[in-house]
């Protein structure tokens, strides 16, 4: 009988490499966008009445 390697794994690391891409973009965008989103949460925050 032939060897035949198992190809489980393989599915597990492509789910890591996605996690992490995605973890990347989500890293750099809050980088680029953080301060603005914050500016904006503030400036509504601030109009609301209390």
């Amino acid at each position: 009988m032939l060897y035949l390697p198992s190809e489980g794994g393989q599915g597990l690391v492509e789910y890591a490499m996605i996690l992490v891409f995605v973890a990347i973009a989500i890293i750099i965008i809050l980088t680029v966008f953080g301060a603005t989103v914050g500016n904006l949460y503030s400036t509504i925050t601030g109009a609301l009445p209390h």
